[in-house]
């Protein structure tokens, strides 16, 4: 599959799962199941009962255990058996579900689905969504029928907003005669545009000192693996100011992507701004428009993208590139690169941990059984 599997992923946001509820979500071709434990703590495994399959999230909460609906196996937060109700009630050996590392951060449940053992570094450090007033943050959550990687490419290239989006975010042509300033490492791409316009941004015009007047604007947007976006946008109208979000009125946000299927994406978006930042009403006002303008506008796109092109071999349709493609072309082939490597050592690593067999949905071997 066309994933990188050692890595961390949104699994979903942390409102999403309370805590009594059996979550369930499918993420990289996997059904996964998510709760709390009593003391909030959330754990995730595979979200299918090892003896008929059946969906543990159909079942119920036992403590912090679940029960299968189908036949009664009970199975801790671990996903080992620790009931069986029939027969003599001995558990078969093999009667485990595979559970999944979990982190709580910046708003989110993160989830690792690889084989290496789980690596918190590897989660990069977003850490200004957390910071501030309550009511200056908002995330959202969207399913495209998509590709994720299309999902990437739309956010590196923002030289689309001019012609997807309304009045609300139009550059007034600014910024399409742009080629954005790129920078790399070996794990992230960069990419930074600086223009002027007037009117500034409808987002931010109402809140500089003249909201009729040019000012300057900038975007920083920086790639880490594997599909989070992480994007800087502001604007200031005092000449001296710095082009960043403490010298100018901006947002800090966060677009990353789980791919469901090769076809389907679970794609969440977070945003801290640092104006009019304890305002409840104008809090939830923008988290609704800013998901409007993705669900209705992006969106669209993107699935009509996505159906056209039949394929997630981007460029094995040979696309047209132009400058603004840089950025989202870096991305495709970095991420490539490290999906091969991790291929390339997959072997080893299922050796070195027992890979996948020893989890639920396997077949026994005839001593097992």
């Amino acid at each position: 599959m066309n994933f990188l599997r050692n890595a961390w992923y949104v699994a979903a946001m942390s409102t999403e799962v309370d805590p009594t509820a059996l979550f369930h979500r499918k993420i990289l071709n996997t059904s996964v199941l998510i709760y709390r434990k009593t003391d909030g703590t959330p754990v995730a495994m595979h979200d299918r009962c090892p003896h008929r399959f059946a969906p543990l999230h159909l079942g119920k909460r036992v403590g912090d255990e679940v029960t299968c609906v189908y036949h009664g196996l009970r199975f801790d937060c671990a996903g080992q058996c620790t009931l069986n109700p029939h027969g003599g009630g001995a558990t078969p050996a093999n009667a485990r579900v595979r559970s999944f590392p979990l982190l709580e951060r910046h708003g989110f449940i993160w989830i690792w689905m690889g084989d290496a053992p789980a690596d918190p570094a590897k989660l990069p450090d977003f850490s200004p969504l957390d910071d501030g007033h309550p009511n200056a943050f908002a995330a959202t959550y969207m399913h495209l029928k998509a590709n994720y990687e299309l999902i990437i490419d739309n956010v590196m290239d923002l030289s689309h907003i001019d012609y997807v989006h309304g009045e609300i975010i139009t550059t007034r042509g600014q910024l399409s005669p742009l080629t954005p300033k790129l920078t790399e490492t070996p794990t992230t791409v960069a990419s930074r545009s600086e223009w002027s316009q007037q009117p500034a941004l409808m987002i931010f015009a109402p809140f500089l000192p003249d909201p009729k007047a040019g000012a300057r604007h900038f975007f920083e947007i920086t790639w880490t693996a594997p599909a989070n976006i992480q994007l800087s946008v502001g604007a200031t109208q005092d000449p001296n100011a710095r082009l960043d979000l403490v010298d100018s009125t901006g947002q800090y946000d966060l677009h990353t992507c789980t791919p469901e299927t090769l076809d389907t994406t679970h794609y969440f978006f977070a945003t801290r701004r640092n104006h009019l930042v304890e305002d409840a009403d104008y809090n939830l006002a923008k988290i609704q428009a800013m998901h409007g303008a993705f669900e209705n506008e992006d969106g669209p796109v993107i699935e009509a993208v996505h159906a056209e092109m039949g394929s997630d071999d981007f460029f094995g349709l040979h696309p047209v590139l132009i400058c603004n493609d840089t950025g989202p072309v870096k991305v495709r082939r970095l991420l490539r690169r490290m999906v091969d490597a991790e291929q390339q050592q997959a072997p080893a690593t299922a050796a070195g941990t027992g890979g996948r067999r020893h989890y639920a949905g396997t077949t026994p071997t005839p001593e097992q059984a």
